[in-house]
């Protein structure tokens, strides 16, 4: 009896010594009536480290119905997001547990460039995009709206690569000593450089100039749009691997006649996604304004679209080449509260002429904006050299775009 009696209570400090497995499951639901594949959604991490009693240093592995794992990211306001894959109408069910996830790949990212006069360039699997800065603001030169990168034959960032070969001192200085005994050799070497040249995973073809470019915000003064300048600080709060966000703040506006009102905007770009969330708000701004969201037209015969109701406005831009050479970028901006209006702004023959560099005008996205408030939008590009060929095509990615962001996908954390 006595050796039965050692060998139970053996048995159960064993078993009681054996580490237990936390684990909390989350239920994604999809209410459309499209497959959602990718899409990022969100969880507390506060309540995640409350359900599994996790430490301040415990990592977590988040997997699918298959075993698989996930990649997730910490965002700087302390969520845990994930990509998700939902069919229509159904459920996804996703475990999360205290354990050393697989390396990720970097997807979402980007940085400031002092090199190339403070821009702001950051990208995705999909796109890539520049805010221009301070450095540039200091020459005097006119930039307010966002640029757009294209890329195609690749998810990896393909960025660092293109600022490294433009901005490569050896190369200019080559280039120069070229221009004074062989300005041919000279001009392909340059080509060989420059990132408004395709390599082979797409270029710089799009025209900003004195505009909004592909969709940056401005106050409006009656029909008069109040230019922001270049942005005056920048901090990155998320250098992905799955959402890139940055918070600029702009040189102070003057707004009917106070020239005390800052403009601060949080840009954020998700893998997988054309299209960048940004949310504006301006300080010291004592009335209720327009506010527009501008495209800039560069060709009167690109077609433009827009959807009230659905929420978006799209333009098809001829780029840079007139030939042709460079496809057709289509570009996009949506609203997600109603009440907003699209319009046509055409620019005067003397700014086409001078300022504007031959630009048409603006499509507008205009809605309101009181002091205090947080305006929320989206804006974004794609190529029709990469997966989006047809402005149809585009269209439907910006309808059903707009329709995720107004039925998001449900996140239930199970008991």
């Amino acid at each position: 009896m006595k050796n039965v009696f050692l060998t139970l209570l053996l048995g159960f400090c064993l078993t009681s010594c054996i580490p237990v497995k936390r684990e909390m499951t989350v239920t994604v639901g999809n209410f459309l009536d499209f497959d959602r594949t990718g899409e990022l959604v969100e969880i507390d991490m506060e309540e995640i480290a409350r359900r599994l009693k996790l430490s301040d240093t415990t990592q977590i592995v988040i997997t699918d119905s298959n075993g698989l794992q996930v990649p997730y990211q910490l965002t700087y306001d302390n969520r845990i997001i994930f990509p998700a894959s939902v069919k229509a109408g159904g459920q996804a069910v996703y475990a999360i547990a205290a354990g050393t996830p697989n390396p990720f790949g970097l997807i979402a990212c980007g940085r400031r460039y002092p090199e190339r006069l403070d821009d702001l360039a950051w990208e995705n699997d999909l796109t890539a995009f520049r805010a221009y800065g301070p450095a540039l603001q200091a020459r005097g030169e006119k930039a307010f709206g966002y640029d757009v990168f294209t890329k195609y034959n690749t998810t990896e960032p393909v960025v660092e690569e293109r600022y490294a070969m433009e901005v490569d001192p050896q190369k200019w200085e080559r280039i120069h000593e070229l221009r004074k005994t062989d300005s041919q050799a000279a001009d392909e070497l340059l080509r060989s450089k420059s990132y408004h040249v395709d390599h082979g995973n797409g270029m710089d073809c799009y025209a900003v100039g004195a505009t909004l470019g592909g969709g940056a915000a401005a106050l409006m003064d009656a029909d008069t749009l109040i230019y922001p300048y270049c942005y005056r600080t920048c901090e990155i709060l998320d250098n992905g691997p799955l959402r890139f966000t940055a918070r600029l703040e702009y040189t102070p506006l003057t707004v009917r006649g106070d020239s005390g009102v800052i403009e601060t905007r949080i840009i954020s770009l998700d893998a997988g996604s054309y299209l960048n969330k940004t949310a504006v708000s301006y300080s010291n701004l004592k009335e209720t304004m327009p506010i527009a969201v501008g495209i800039v037209i560069h060709d009167t015969q690109g077609s433009i679209a827009y959807d009230k109701e659905a929420g978006y406005m799209t333009y098809v831009d001829p780029t840079t080449d007139a030939s042709g050479a460079c496809g057709k970028m289509f570009m996009g901006a949506a609203f997600p509260k109603a009440g907003w209006l699209c319009n046509i702004q055409p620019f005067t023959e003397e700014e086409k002429k001078g300022i504007r560099k031959g630009a048409e005008g603006h499509l507008l996205g205009i809605g309101k904006y009181s002091p205090g408030e947080t305006y929320t939008y989206y804006w974004g590009s794609a190529w029709n050299k990469a997966a989006i060929k047809t402005s149809e095509a585009w269209g439907q990615y910006m309808s059903r775009y707009m329709a995720c962001v107004r039925n998001p996908l449900e996140v239930k954390v199970n008991d």
